[in-house]
C-alpha cells in the first residue's frame, strides 16, 4: 500500500484538538483544511514546531528570570551575612537596670572631672551615643529587670542625667558575662589593680573558674597579674583605707604590702589607723613607704611633725614642712636673709643632704 493511501485512511478528526480547531490544520491565510491527507499532516507537524519553539522560547525567559532572581538572592544573603552576629539595640529605663554581683567599677569611678565630661557628652547628644550591654533578668515581682554586662559609667551617666539608656540585650551564662565584662572594661578605661583583684576574688569564689590560671587564660590577662590583683584585693580593710582611695593601689605593690602585712600584722594594721586620719593629705606613695616600714627593736618608725619652725628670739624667721610628696620646703620669711645669701644657703643644704660641711 502507498504512503497516499496510508495517509487517505487517517482521520485527522480524532486527533486531539484538530477536532475542536480545524482551522489549525488550513494554511496561513485560510480558513478551511487542507485538500490532501499528507498536505493535512505536514500543516499539523508545523503548528507542533510552532508550538514547542514558543514554548522553548518562554521556557528560556523563565530561565533567564530565575537567574536573575538567584543573583540578586545571593547580594541579599551576601549583606545578611555581616550581620550574622548583630544584636537589636533598645532604649531602657536606666533605673530597670541593676549591677552584677560581678560589678567591677569602684564609686569613685562615678565622681570626678572624667565623669563630669562624660556626662556632659551624654547630655549633648541626648543619649548614649554607644550602647551599653546588659542580660535579662527577673526581678522580685516578675517584672523583666537587667542586669549589666559592661557600661557601667554610661549607664550610671543616663541614670543621673534621666536619660534612657542604649542597649544591647544579650542572653549569657555567668561566665560569659564575667569574660565580657573583663575584657571590655580592660579595654576602655582601665580599673585599678585592686579593683581588678576585687573582681577577680568574686569570680573565683563564685566558682566560675577553678583556679587563677583558668580565669587568666579566660580573660587573657598574665598569670602574674591576677596574683597581684588578688593580693591586693584580700589586704585588710583598714590598709586600703589608709589610701586616699583604693584606685591608688598599685601592682607592684602588692608583694612588699603582703610581705609587711605577714612579718608585722598588728604593726602595720596600726599604722594604718594613724594614715587614715591623713587621708587625701598624703600622696598614695607615701602611704606605701609608711606602711611597709618596720619597726626596729620596738621603735615605732619616725612620724615628723607637720612643721618645724626657726626662731631667732621670739620671731619666727623660717619654716620647714614635710611635703605630701615626701620631700622638705624650706620657707624663709621676706626679710630675713640677704639675696646675697642664697649661695651659701644652697651650699649649708647641699652638706647637711651629703653629710660634709662645704667651705668656700
Amino acid at each position: 500500500m502507498g504512503l497516499k493511501d496510508k495517509a487517505s485512511r487517517i482521520d485527522f478528526g480524532s486527533l486531539p484538538g484538530l477536532s475542536a480547531s480545524p482551522a489549525l490544520l488550513a494554511p496561513a491565510g485560510e480558513n478551511k483544511p487542507p485538500k490532501t491527507a499528507p498536505g493535512a499532516m505536514m500543516a499539523f507537524a508545523v503548528d507542533q514546531r510552532s508550538e514547542i519553539v514558543q514554548e522553548n522560547d518562554l521556557l528560556r525567559k523563565k530561565a533567564g528570570r530565575v537567574d536573575e532572581l538567584q543573583g540578586q538572592l545571593g547580594e541579599a544573603l551576601q549583606d545578611l551575612q555581616q550581620w550574622q552576629d548583630a544584636k537589636a539595640t533598645r532604649l531602657i529605663d536606666p533605673e530597670r537596670i541593676v549591677r552584677s554581683r560581678f560589678a567591677n567599677r569602684h564609686a569613685v569611678n562615678f565622681d570626678g572631672v572624667e565623669f563630669e565630661q562624660l556626662k556632659a557628652e551624654i547630655r549633648d547628644a541626648g543619649g548614649n551615643v554607644q550602647a551599653i550591654k546588659v542580660r535579662t533578668v527577673v526581678g522580685l515581682s516578675g517584672e523583666a529587670r537587667y542586669e549589666l554586662v559592661f557600661g557601667h559609667r554610661r549607664h550610671e551617666a543616663c541614670r543621673q542625667l534621666g536619660l534612657p539608656v542604649l542597649a544591647v540585650v544579650d542572653n549569657l551564662d555567668d561566665r560569659t558575662l564575667f569574660v565580657e565584662m573583663d575584657r571590655e572594661n580592660r579595654s576602655r578605661k582601665d580599673l585599678s589593680a585592686w579593683e581588678q583583684g576585687a573582681m577577680y576574688r568574686r569570680a573565683l569564689k563564685e566558682g566560675l573558674f577553678p583556679s587563677n590560671r583558668k580565669l587568666a587564660e579566660a580573660t587573657g590577662v598574665d598569670l602574674g597579674a591576677v596574683g597581684k590583683a588578688l593580693a591586693l584585693a584580700d589586704l585588710p580593710d583598714e590598709v586600703v583605707a589608709a589610701f586616699g582611695s583604693p584606685l591608688e593601689l598599685q601592682y607592684r605593690w602588692a608583694k612588699p604590702l603582703s610581705d609587711a602585712l605577714m612579718a608585722d600584722h598588728e604593726g602595720m594594721l596600726g599604722r594604718a589607723r594613724e594614715l587614715k586620719k591623713q587621708a587625701g593629705t598624703l600622696v598614695a606613695r607615701t602611704v606605701f613607704e609608711r606602711l611597709t616600714s618596720r619597726t626596729v627593736k620596738g621603735v615605732e618608725p619616725f612620724n615628723p611633725p607637720p612643721q618645724v619652725d626657726v626662731m631667732i628670739g621670739d620671731k619666727c624667721v623660717a619654716r620647714l614642712q614635710i611635703t605630701a610628696a615626701g620631700g622638705a620646703n624650706v620657707a624663709i620669711v621676706p626679710g630675713a636673709m640677704p639675696a646675697t645669701q642664697l649661695q651659701a644657703l644652697a651650699d649649708l643644704v647641699e652638706g647637711f643632704l651629703t653629710g660634709s660641711e662645704k667651705r668656700n
